[in-house]
């Protein structure tokens, strides 16, 4: 049976589908935009020609690179992943058009870095020997911006490197590097970490023993949250851990464990930071820090209370005095622009990506491919949940970004990659050619 007729016999029907995909990506994309323009300027936008045009070929040339080298990938990730992308610039573009023309740039960079990678990465399972180095690589970069000269605080988080007039939040691939790390290491403790319990009269308990790369895990997540000021990514990080724990052992002690373990945390940390307690009492009562740190939140409230079920429609909210609309609080103009149903339908999109990617892991055979899968899903998924958790009030608001949606280059490029790992790991699992002799295959 030859390789041609093993690995291309699907790829027409995936292919297809995706690129019908696509089309309606830029349909639906280009109808957002027009009717912003309208919105906002009463006419068509002078741009929409070539804005529509640029979307479908980054589109289309990422589907061509998919054809040539990941034929047997799921057809949902890119148009879904394009969609988020789309949805974002139309409204990064309806608040700054300085902004919009930097997303652009940043999509095109979005773009060449997943071809890129799946060029380089011909099989997600070859990671696994660099896990020492994705790890010095990861926790390299959580603390880079701790380190005197180049680290900048922004809105009391420093999150941020500055180097000349080049800023990047080194955050955004450090979680990648650390979901290659936990997968690699989890794959040969599983089944220790899964019986590592001793029996205590009639219950049985986490073994003491187990307890060190969980103490290892909150002891980084309280540096971040202590030296850099940040809740959100400290919460991200631990989250990613536990998370993907709970999917190699199968063991539900661990999330309780955890989440016990991060609020007792949080609760010492929150005595020590002033910024952090801020943003906990403005999220408490807003109403109280109205003219200071809860004003953000009381914008976001308005804006989304005001768009109703249906919205005021797209380019016609007074969103532009809401602070950082494009990056915090993107969520909050959409819901206020396209209503509840828009808002609704954003998560939804959200839902298929992290739906798509653990149904990736599901199918895996492969355990460390199983892990990772699974780990890049739970970023996506936690990372949304974390600044819609924040915008809505659920949680304290804190400056993670929408994932593709929100205004930032480290940020896009960040999802790319990790979209492109999870497009590598689908077509290993549904190349048959993989299934048949998965060691001689090279893609």
């Amino acid at each position: 049976m030859s390789r041609d007729y093993l690995a291309g016999a699907p790829m027409p029907a995936r292919r297809r589908t995706e690129l019908g995909l696509i089309i309606l990506v830029v349909i639906l994309t280009g109808g957002l935009y027009a009717l912003a323009g309208f919105g906002k300027a009463g006419n068509l936008p002078a741009n929409i020609g070539p804005f529509l045009a640029v979307l479908f070929a980054l589109l289309v040339i990422a589907h061509l690179a998919m054809r040539r080298l990941a034929p047997n990938a799921d057809p949902i990730l890119l148009p879904v992943a394009g969609l988020l992308n789309g949805i974002g610039y139309v409204f990064i573009a309806r608040l700054s058009p300085h902004e919009a023309r930097l997303q652009a740039f940043w999509t095109f960079m979005g773009i060449a870095v997943f071809i890129g990678t799946l060029v380089v990465v011909r099989r997600a399972r070859y990671l696994e020997r660099f896990r020492y180095t994705f790890a010095f690589l990861g926790i390299g970069l959580l603390l880079l911006p701790l380190v005197p000269g180049i680290g900048e605080n922004i809105n009391g988080a420093r999150l941020w490197i500055h180097l000349g007039s080049f800023n990047f939040q080194p955050g955004e691939l450090a979680k990648l590097a650390l979901a290659v790390f936990f997968a690699s290491v989890m794959v040969e403790r599983a089944d220790l970490l899964s019986r590592g319990t001793r029996r205590f009269g009639r219950f049985l308990v986490l073994d003491p023993r187990y307890l060190a790369p969980m103490l290892v895990a909150w002891g980084l997540s309280l540096v971040i949250f202590l030296a850099e000021n940040d809740l959100g990514s400290s919460f991200l990080f631990f989250a990613l851990f536990i998370g993907m724990l709970w999917v190699a052992t199968g063991r539900m002690y661990y999330l309780g464990l955890g989440a016990g373990m991060f609020a007792v945390g949080a609760v010492l940390a929150l005595k020590v930071i002033g910024h952090a307690q801020s943003r906990v009492q403005s999220w408490l009562d807003p109403w109280a820090h109205a003219q200071t740190t809860g004003y953000q939140i009381l914008q976001g409230i308005f804006s989304i209370s005001g768009g109703g079920i249906w919205g005021v429609g797209p380019g016609q909210s007074s969103a532009s005095h809401i602070p950082e609309a494009s990056t915090d609080l993107i969520f909050a103009v959409i819901a206020g622009e396209i209503g509840l149903i828009g808002a609704t339908a954003v998560l939804i999109a959200y839902m298929l990506l992290v739906g798509t990617g653990l149904r990736v892991a599901i199918r895996c055979e492969n355990p460390f491919e199983k892990l990772l899968a699974a780990g890049l899903a739970l970023v996506v998924g936690v990372q949304t949940f974390v600044i819609v958790g924040g915008v809505t009030r659920l949680i304290p608001l804190t400056g993670i970004t929408l994932p593709f949606v929100s205004y930032g280059g480290s940020s896009l490029i960040a999802n790319y990659l990790l979209l492109a790992l999870l497009v590598r790991i689908s077509h290993d699992v549904e190349s048959p050619l993989a299934r048949v002799q998965p060691e001689l295959v090279t893609v």
